[in-house]
């Protein structure tokens, strides 16, 4: 064997070497399923650490009433030594008062909200609908990991396949606030939006990503949004003539299926097949489509009771629309 055959040999196993690396195939990180309820324990301590140690220009954001936009909040931490906010600041803790609680997977969640403004407009989201709006989210550690250029839309609730939906906190919190009151079509192709409902959550992990780091998000994180509501739309997930927030069965604000025990009834699943009644086109599995259960084609199949004994034939395998079409 030459001296060149020699050097290539040694220069390809070299390469081959540093190709095997075990930086190039790492071991996938495992994360710990930590108890929500001890986790929920450990988010709020943090989150009462960071309220009553930063503030915000409540003074700016009063004066410029409804016209104040997201742009326009500023959160601010207290220096060393500081103990009170400046002039014409809001210490955080004081400012978003006693805190919001909600049954959210089987924990009761407390979360924080401050509301700037409620917005002018007629309409208020439901927790499964469609919503238009701005956003800025930020760490604890007020680092920002996403905001919107321009208006993001969004559904509160996916359909659970192709589409997510937002984190709980988002239909825990919007439902609360109204859309803005009107908007002005700009010359360059943008659109500003009036009187617009304007805010920041706190959300602790569970009603966040919880043990799912996502992008520079660490698992078990506490978040916060600052928000616009600008637009709303009613959501027919499956599009079965029933709007999909009165498919909770159990008016909960969640769309619940005990996929363990298919023959539960107090889940949001009519017939058991293991599909929540929202995207379900045939709630109670008789064969018959919901938007053909509207008998007298007013689009609402919810007012439809053949049989008189209070349950929507939608709901209801017993109706008598069921008997005639199968004869």
């Amino acid at each position: 064997m030459n001296l060149r055959k020699v050097t290539l040999y040694l220069v390809c196993l070299i390469i081959g070497v540093v190709s095997c690396k075990k930086d190039d195939n790492p071991d996938p990180v495992v994360v710990e399923i930590r108890d929500r309820a001890e986790q929920q324990l450990s988010d709020m301590d943090s989150i009462h650490k960071y309220l009553d140690s930063h503030y915000y220009n409540s003074e700016e954001i009063a004066n410029l009433g409804t016209a104040a936009s997201l742009s326009d909040i500023v959160i601010t931490k207290l220096v060393a030594g500081e103990t009170e906010a400046p002039v014409g600041h809001t210490k955080l803790r004081v400012a978003v008062g006693e805190p919001k609680t909600t049954n959210y997977a089987g924990i009761i969640y407390e979360y924080y909200v401050l509301k700037l403004n409620q917005g002018g407009g007629s309409e208020t989201p439901k927790f499964c609908d469609r919503i238009l709006y701005h956003y800025e989210g930020f760490t604890l550690d007020d680092v920002v990991f996403d905001y919107s250029v321009n208006p993001a839309d969004s559904n509160l609730i996916g359909n659970g396949v192709n589409d997510a939906g937002l984190i709980a906190g988002w239909r825990k919190v919007i439902p609360a606030f109204n859309t803005a009151e009107s908007f002005v079509e700009n010359g360059d192709g943008t659109v500003t939006y009036l009187n617009k409902g304007l805010g920041v959550m706190f959300l602790p992990s569970g009603l966040a990503y919880f043990s799912s780091a996502t992008g520079s998000i660490s698992a078990y994180s506490p978040i916060i949004f600052k928000f616009e509501l600008l637009q709303t739309s009613e959501n027919d997930h499956d599009g079965d003539g029933v709007p999909s927030y009165l498919e909770d069965l159990n008016n909960d604000g969640e769309f619940y299926v005990n996929y363990e025990d298919l023959t539960d009834t107090t889940d949001d699943d009519t017939n058991g097949n293991g599909y929540a009644n929202y995207i379900d086109a045939d709630d109670d599995g008789d064969g018959i489509s919901t938007i053909n259960e509207d008998i007298n084609n007013d689009g609402d199949p919810t007012n439809d009771d053949s049989n008189g004994n209070g349950i929507p034939n939608y709901l209801d395998k017993t109706d008598k629309i069921k008997k005639a079409l199968i004869k």
